[in-house]
């Protein structure tokens, strides 16, 4: 199938995570992907939407849960990585669209996960890092945070910071912003 360049699929993952090294056994897994894709004949936001992940190689921490507010049982409750992978391409279209996050975290955790646990990647080739891209654009002498981008787009964060959908909406807000700038 051909490039779709309709929209470009923002994400932003969230995964289990600990205040120091993880546990003894345990590994980061996905336990949410944040998606909003963006329409880029309007650049219109079009949607926010957070699929939830069972952790198969370790369990939410505490720590976790206070920067994320997603808890154990609220992952208990969602796909398994392989489906929500899945969900990806059918829905989405994933390997066949431009996808971006924040930063390359993002890519390489989705990566990692799908060599270790043999799930195919949900995405093609073509990922563009919005947090590269902002600093190129503003002429920074370096990389921002979101909150920092937000700031210098004079937009407003969104929800809250640290779950993938909110943050997959702000990102989303950040690209606009910059795609907006680059068209005059």
């Amino acid at each position: 199938m051909s490039k779709r360049l309709d929209h470009v699929l923002v994400i932003d993952i969230e995964a289990t995570c600990w205040d120091g090294p993880p546990p003894a056994g345990q590994t980061s897994d996905v336990i949410e992907i944040g998606v909003c894709p963006v329409e880029l004949g309007t650049l219109r936001r079009l949607d926010r939407r957070s699929i939830l992940i069972r952790p198969e190689r370790s369990t939410v921490s505490l720590f976790c849960t206070g920067l994320t507010t997603l808890t154990q049982p609220m992952a208990d409750g969602g796909l398994s990585f392989r489906d929500a992978c899945r969900l990806l391409e059918t829905e989405y279209h994933s390997r066949d669209r431009v996808w971006a996050s924040f930063g390359d975290y993002d890519r390489k955790q989705i990566e990692r996960q799908c060599a270790d646990t043999g799930v195919r990647y949900p995405f093609g080739p073509r990922h563009l890092n919005v947090k590269t891209l902002f600093a190129l654009m503003r002429g920074l002498p370096h990389e921002v945070g979101l909150a920092q981008a937000l700031d210098l787009a004079g937009l407003p964060l969104d929800g809250t910071h640290h779950r993938g959908h909110d943050d997959a909406w702000n990102i989303a807000g950040v690209l606009c912003a910059v795609l907006k700038s680059a068209r005059g």
